[in-house]
């Protein structure tokens, strides 16, 4: 049973994908480190005093690692939202068919 339009489950199908690649590109560059990305980190946009500097790269290493992880959780989010709209397309189009 088609719950939105063709169109809207095309788009639907485009953003996903779209948001899946993107995502779980964001997610790698985030797990190895890259030094592009570091303005994004909880800890660099509010800097704290580390009592050393171990904490500061452990408080730094936290960081990449929780927003890979975020990131990689969005895409599979997405993922879902992929199988939910790729349903509606085939749904739409076995309706149009049968018409």
């Amino acid at each position: 049973m088609p719950v939105c339009g063709p169109k809207l489950s095309l788009c639907g199908l485009i953003l996903s994908v779209w948001g899946i690649i993107q995502l779980a590109l964001m997610g790698i560059f985030y797990y190895v480190h890259a030094v592009a990305l570091a303005e994004d980190l909880p800890e660099a946009r509010h800097p704290h005093d580390p009592d050393s500097l171990k904490d500061f790269y452990t408080d730094i290493d936290r960081g990449y690692t929780q927003n890979a992880f975020n990131c990689w959780i969005a895409a599979l989010l997405y993922v879902v939202t992929l199988a939910l709209s790729a349903h509606q397309f085939w749904a739409n189009n076995r309706s149009s068919l049968s018409v």
